[in-house]
């Protein structure tokens, strides 16, 4: 797992995002079952830092919820979701159910962090389209979070 910038230490979801990346690229690519993933996943690396509790929620959730959270995503992409690289998928997946599903959490921190995400693991300029996707996707699902004054 990739080290975080120097001088900025990631939270618990920072850390449990990064994590539930890799068992959401691993169930896309393996198919299996995102339980079994999880528990592997458990067993074989340290979580360090991570919330448990939020990176299984996200290693079940989103394979669950993946017809929704691909249907939310899809008018904001240029092919379909399947063709996405499995890297930016993975995090579109992920961003796009916790935009859909945590409310709490204000957009622009989603967003930053799959941004991060994308960095880390993604292509050179994979950020950039990860980024303009779910700016678009946080301006359909959070209208009031755009329209509110700084």
């Amino acid at each position: 797992m990739a080290s975080p910038p120097r001088g900025k230490k990631p939270g618990p979801r920072s850390w449990a995002r990064r994590c539930a990346t890799q068992a959401i690229y691993e169930w896309q690519l393996s198919g299996r079952e995102p339980g079994l993933i999880t528990s592997q996943f458990l067993a074989d690396h340290d979580l360090g830092q991570a919330d448990p509790d939020y990176f299984r929620e996200l290693a079940h959730e989103v394979p669950a919820r993946v017809t929704v959270i691909d249907a939310a995503l899809a008018p904001f992409l240029d092919r379909p979701p399947e063709q996405v690289d499995p890297v930016e998928r993975a995090i579109l997946r992920l961003s796009g159910y916790e935009l859909i599903e945590h409310p709490e959490l204000a957009c622009r921190i989603v967003i930053n962090e799959a941004v991060e995400l994308a960095k880390m693991f993604g292509a050179e300029q994979g950020h950039r389209f990860v980024n303009g996707v779910l700016d678009r996707l946080a301006r359909v699902t959070r209208p009031l979070e755009f329209d509110a004054p700084p």
